[in-house]
């Protein structure tokens, strides 16, 4: 009979083992269930038998305890910066450079550079110890716990062959997927703090925090790319095999080419197809593919001679600051804007750009008059990147937010501990506007017809003050706003119509409470399961549901708490609103995890509300616990990224015909 000692060691093996087989070959051999049990089994053994607990075991996961500060680590090999090429001339000039050196090359390799931050992954004998920043490229920052929380970082290597064995670093990139920095920022607005600028900073910002719990939150991801020292394997096409093989993500987009127009062809297809991806990606990597090549090549103090960047064009524009205005939101948030010297910029007519908040002004230096270069950040939102100081009029002056609502003329206040200033006024026209355009939201009610030029042209007629009254309108009153006929007053009425039976999680988001959006309203429908639960909540109840915590679980109580909040729903409920009780139960999607990816003919949001009703939870990236894909059109990497995992993918007219018949949904 084996030993304990020897039953914990075997155990180690057969879970790592498992653990390369669904990650990196996609070929699981056992069930999730059968997993469990086998790690289940470990955990106990060495909750008995503390003293044969070792740091690479599949049970020691990073104990989120926060650091006081990132200790300095030094690389035992130079993290080198590469030099840039901006044009096909620049790639050509490369090449030649090269050749001059070491004669014929014979092949190249292309991979995307992938735009987070650098890190250095160092093991022994196949087991992690530990893993570092760039830093200034021969120091940087310890950071084994917060990249552990990452869940594609090996702690044991799979097949590591007999040249890597001893100390090996291994070099890649972290990442935030775009859907995980979109999510983010989300939560962030509703929270009334402000949003990552692009998903480097909010990669970089997760790498590097104290708390590794925050970490771990914030779903980063890995590229692993290149193994020092460099002359263990033959060539770079070998190496990114080998890498996988081992255990690590490797980015399945990259090619060997011959010559410098294979090169030319890649950078030409990537060009385009970078936007169909799932994390930002600013250019391609050119790499001599063989070793021996690379190391005769050498490199500059700065840079290797053996690759370059090619950047793809910047989708940058200049234009003038034309004047800053604030915005106020549903929540009484003031926003600056700037209004900008129209501009094309990626194949659209960028006219303002939101400047974040005072301290992001002050940190930049904008001044209206000034001259800055805007970009599109994660090529969707505009930003400013800098200002051109050199074209600075002479009579601009720093700018400062008001001491009054712009809308209300209310005093502002800035919170201790927010960078946001606000109008406390709930009365304030401008957040009544909001809360009101938010309420008709495909979010929220998704009362279709309603635009801002509707809502506006109501409030100014008297007709609409809060969410009651849209339940109140009559066709009558409609027709009295100018340019409505009866069509479109016929079309909506209808539309109010279609939405008089609501689901309690659609009204608790259309009623744009602070730090509630549709997740929370889910959360909050599912708990407390009808209206008169909800609006009778404790501060005590709301804090203690899982997911809510205390200063969203605050925000709602304060909500509660106003005879105003209270009036609104007795209102509601008075133009006949029937509102749908939450499913406390389990439901029939209970314990599925869905992902949508792609162009949905359903507004996403419906769709993902369906799933959730149904007692089933949707995320914004594909994992191995992700139950469900439904691809739309043009549903770029998350599909590949199904496909990999062997996740059970659907199209739109599947999803529909399961969601009719939800207790036929399969599990496997």
């Amino acid at each position: 009979m084996a030993t304990v000692e020897e039953e914990i060691a075997a155990l180690r093996e057969e879970l790592q083992h498992h653990l390369y087989l669904y990650h990196e070959l996609d070929r699981p051999e056992i069930t999730d269930a059968e997993y469990d049990a086998l790690y289940q089994r470990l955990e106990a053994l060495e909750a008995a038998h503390p003293e044969l607990i070792t740091p690479d075991s599949p049970t020691q996961h990073v104990g989120f305890v926060p650091l006081e500060k990132f200790e300095k680590v030094a690389h035992q090999y130079p993290m080198l910066s590469l030099d840039n090429a901006f044009s096909a001339a620049d790639v050509q000039a490369f090449l030649e450079r090269a050749e001059r050196r070491v004669g014929h090359i014979g092949g190249y390799v292309c991979e995307l550079k992938i735009d987070g931050l650098a890190i250095s992954l160092t093991y022994e004998n196949g087991k992690f110890l530990r893993a570092a920043t760039r830093g200034n490229g021969l120091v940087g920052e310890l950071v084994s716990q917060n990249v552990l929380t990452i869940s594609s970082i090996p702690r044991v290597l799979q097949h590591v062959p007999s040249s890597l064995r001893g100390v090996i670093e291994v070099r890649g990139e972290v990442y935030m997927p775009k859907s995980s920095f979109m999510q983010i920022n989300e939560r962030l607005d509703e929270e009334g703090k402000q949003p990552y600028a692009n998903p480097r900073n909010a990669a970089a910002g997760a790498v590097r925090q104290l708390d590794p719990a925050v970490t771990a939150s914030r779903n980063l991801e890995v590229f692993m790319y290149h193994i020092e020292p460099v002359t263990t394997v033959g060539t770079q096409a070998a190496v990114l095999p080998l890498l996988a093989e081992m255990g690590f993500r490797v980015n399945p987009h990259w090619e060997r080419v011959e010559e410098g127009a294979g090169i030319l062809a890649y950078l030409d297809q990537w060009q385009s197809a970078r936007h169909e991806l799932d994390y930002d990606t600013d250019g391609v990597v050119i790499k001599v593919d063989d070793k021996r090549l690379q190391e005769e090549l050498g490199a500059v103090s700065h840079s290797p001679r053996w690759a370059i960047a090619y950047k793809f064009p910047p989708l940058e524009a200049s234009t003038r600051v034309e004047n800053i205005t604030v915005q106020v939101g549903r929540i009484g948030t003031l926003t600056p804007v700037a209004e900008l010297e129209p501009v094309l910029l990626a194949g659209s007519t960028i006219r303002r750009c939101t400047l974040h908040n005072e301290d992001d002004i002050r940190r930049k230096d904008i001044r209206i008059g000034d001259r800055v270069v805007i970009h599109k950040a994660g090529d969707v939102i505009p930003e400013v990147v800098r200002v051109v100081l050199d074209d600075r009029p002479p009579d601009a002056s720093p700018w400062s937010m008001p001491d009054t609502c712009p809308s209300c003329g209310s005093h502002v206040i800035r919170e201790a501990g927010e960078v946001a200033w606000r109008c406390i006024n709930s009365a304030c026209p401008a957040q009544q506007r909001e809360r009101l355009q938010h309420a008709v939201s495909r979010s929220a009610l998704n009362i279709e017809g309603f635009g801002p030029a509707m809502i506006e042209r109501l409030i100014v007629k008297g007709f609409l003050a809060n969410i009651s009254d849209l339940f109140g309108l009559t066709r009558e009153a409609l027709l009295s706003i100018p340019g409505v006929k009866e069509k479109l007053a016929d079309k909506l009425i209808r539309a109010i119509e279609d939405r008089r039976e609501l689901d309690l999680d659609v009204l608790i988001t259309a009623l744009g409470i602070r730090h509630v959006g549709s997740t929370t309203a889910g959360l909050l429908a599912s708990h407390f399961g009808t209206l008169e639960q909800f609006r009778h909540a404790t501060r005590e109840e709301l804090i203690a549901i899982d997911g809510i915590g205390e200063v969203v679980g605050n925000a709602i109580a304060v909500w509660l708490e106003e005879d105003s909040s209270q009036r609104l729903l007795d209102a509601i409920l008075s133009h006949g609103v029937r509102v749908a009780a939450g499913r406390t139960g389990e439901g029939p999607l209970h314990g599925t995890t869905w992902v949508l990816t792609g162009t949905l003919s359903m507004p996403r949001h419906d769709a993902e509300a369906a799933i959730q009703r149904l007692g089933g939870h949707t995320s914004a990236t594909v994992s191995r616990k992700t139950t469900y894909v439904v691809a739309g059109t043009s549903p770029g990497s998350k599909l590949a990224q199904a496909e990999r995992l062997g996740v059970r993918v659907l199209d739109e007219t599947a999803f529909v015909q399961l969601l009719a018949s939800p207790e036929q949904l399969s599990r496997g």
